[in-house]
């Protein structure tokens, strides 16, 4: 009896057995990006966020140390076929993604795997920057930032931060004369072009090259000799000459960051991600804040350029994989996630959406927040105009190498102004040529 028992428990656990839903394993893909340090594990935060949101879908996120290096490694493991699903690409390597064949555009992603974006949700300031001549977005804006004003409340004594560059020069006399040995503090290595050069550009609303930045054909040619950008370099090479002007570089051992977080220098030029260093590292009982960028007076102001990263989704991938990369795409979208992101970052939110609901929680009424969105104003300040929407340039990060390069000779009194921009151009042509050549038979999207 008790064996006839057995077997009748034992049928009866194997039909259960049967009859409970099989639990599959998650979809895994790979996500690469380029941060590291603290902006690292931020974005590992993101990825346990969504993992831990369902059970469908698993990301592995792995940081490849650098945007170059995430670049890089992605090539090369694409030419291998064991290419991530995600890839977080930086600005200037937009194009090289829209001219590949390796990536599955982000409006076309979310549309097959049956998700309705508001793409029009995203600032035009910010998606300009990732979409096609028709306005359809390649890929998804990430980590976002633009160039503002950092100013020292104390040390400058005014309620409101210099609106032009005369007021601004006005106000580096007055702090030399009171005895402050760093009026303003920038950088002019190659990555600083980004604020010096590129932001200037943009507010202003001159071109840096022919055929509107690039965005209306590969035999764009580099301008940015014989525009305002001229006497720009020659202001701050003649405040630098003068005093009113320090080259802070972290390669030299200095930084102008820190520089002017620990009140050493009063303004500087630096972008809204950091923020967030600058509060906590200011010197205790410091009043400061952020602006605009200055414009020359009676310039019209237009909207700043975007910087930062976007997500690409790479092709050969299988359909589940794509459902998994459109799942986390449209998770970090939603507003809840803009506020977690501008919160342990100092990024700022990329939709609309995004930035009211920051808004209605009290965000930017907080004091280590209050400022942030003067980087949304800054990047609304106008429609973007075919200048002031982005840059399509191949090449442009040695560009940005070739632009540093001239500052650098030209503040070492080794050639002048007009010389050493003039040089810049003529060695970024043949970098623009060259990608041309790479490429000639391709057309923009």
């Amino acid at each position: 009896m008790r064996s006839a028992c057995l077997t009748t428990a034992i049928a009866l656990g194997m039909l259960a057995g049967l009859a409970a839903p099989a639990f599959a394993d998650p979809v895994k893909i790979d996500f690469w990006y380029g941060n590291s340090g603290d902006i690292s594990k931020r974005v590992q935060e993101v990825c346990q966020h969504f993992n831990a949101s369902q059970k469908d879908y698993e990301v592995d996120c792995t940081s490849q140390g650098s945007y170059y290096a995430a670049v890089q490694n992605t090539i090369a493991a694409y030419r291998a076929g064991k290419q991530p699903t995600i890839v977080q690409v930086f600005d200037v390597g937009t194009l090289d993604l829209m001219l590949s064949d390796a990536y599955y555009p982000a409006y076309k992603l979310m549309d097959d795997n049956g998700y309705k974006i508001d793409w029009g949700n995203y600032f035009h300031g910010i998606a300009a920057y990732y979409a096609d001549s028709k306005g359809k977005m390649y890929s998804f804006p990430f980590n976002s930032s633009t160039a503002l004003l950092y100013w020292n409340q104390d040390s400058i004594g005014k309620s409101e931060a210099p609106k032009t560059w005369e007021e601004a020069e006005a106000d580096m006399k007055a702090l030399k004369a009171a005895g402050y040995d760093c009026p303003l503090a920038i950088d002019i290595s190659a990555d600083e072009s980004w604020q010096l050069m590129e932001q200037f550009s943009a507010i202003h609303d001159q071109p840096i090259a022919t055929k509107n930045n690039g965005y209306d054909g590969l035999d764009a040619e580099l301008v940015f000799n014989k525009t305002l950008f001229v006497k720009y370099v020659g202001d701050l090479k003649r405040w630098y000459d003068t005093g009113l002007l320090k080259i802070k570089s972290p390669q030299s051992g200095e930084d102008y960051v820190a520089a002017f977080a620990s009140g050493e220098c009063q303004m500087t030029l630096t972008s809204v991600g950091d923020h967030g260093t600058i509060t906590r590292t200011a010197k205790p009982d410091m009043h400061w804040s952020v602006a605009m960028l200055p414009v020359y007076d009676g310039t019209q102001r237009k909207n700043s350029l975007v910087g930062g990263a976007s997500l690409w989704v790479l092709a050969g991938k299988s359909k589940d994989e794509y459902k998994a990369a459109a799942a986390f795409l449209n998770f970090i979208a939603q507003p809840e996630q803009a506020l977690f992101w501008s919160t342990v970052t100092g990024y700022i939110p990329v939709t609309k959406t995004g930035y009211d609901y920051m808004v209605k929680n009290g965000f930017y009424d907080k004091p280590p927040y209050k400022g942030r969105e003067i980087a949304i104003m800054s990047l609304t300040a106008s429609d973007p105009t075919p200048i002031t929407r982005g840059i399509r340039l191949g090449g442009f990060l040695q560009i940005r190498g070739e632009v540093g390069n001239s500052l650098q000779a030209i503040f070492a009194d080794k050639v002048t102004v007009q010389q050493g921009l003039d040089d810049a151009v003529a060695r970024g042509d043949q970098i623009l040529r060259r990608f041309q050549a790479t490429y000639k038979d391709k057309q923009l999207p």
